[in-house]
């Protein structure tokens, strides 16, 4: 098997997604927690730049949305955050 660079930038980012998930089940991060937020993010980035190599319809719908998502979450959780009187 030969694996191009954009074929290991998509494994880190399934890593990514796949570890977030893990650890989100496990209690050691919050889902709106900046780490989640980062690591859905950049996996999803990560599996979308693999698609340079063979694109997947259905994949790239699939990781455009979660990177979307993720940055809506990133934000919402950043003016949460600088909100009056929010001590966090």
């Amino acid at each position: 098997m030969n694996l191009e660079w954009y074929d290991w930038i998509g494994i880190a980012g399934t890593l990514m997604v796949l570890a977030a998930f893990f650890l989100l089940q496990a209690g050691r991060l919050t889902g709106t927690g900046l780490v989640y937020q980062l690591l859905n993010l950049l996996g999803a980035g990560g599996v979308l730049v693999s698609l340079i190599g063979q694109f997947n319809v259905s994949v790239f719908l699939l990781e455009a949305a979660w990177v979307a998502i993720s940055a809506y979450g990133i934000v919402r959780s950043m003016k949460a955050r600088n909100r009056p009187g929010n001590r966090t």
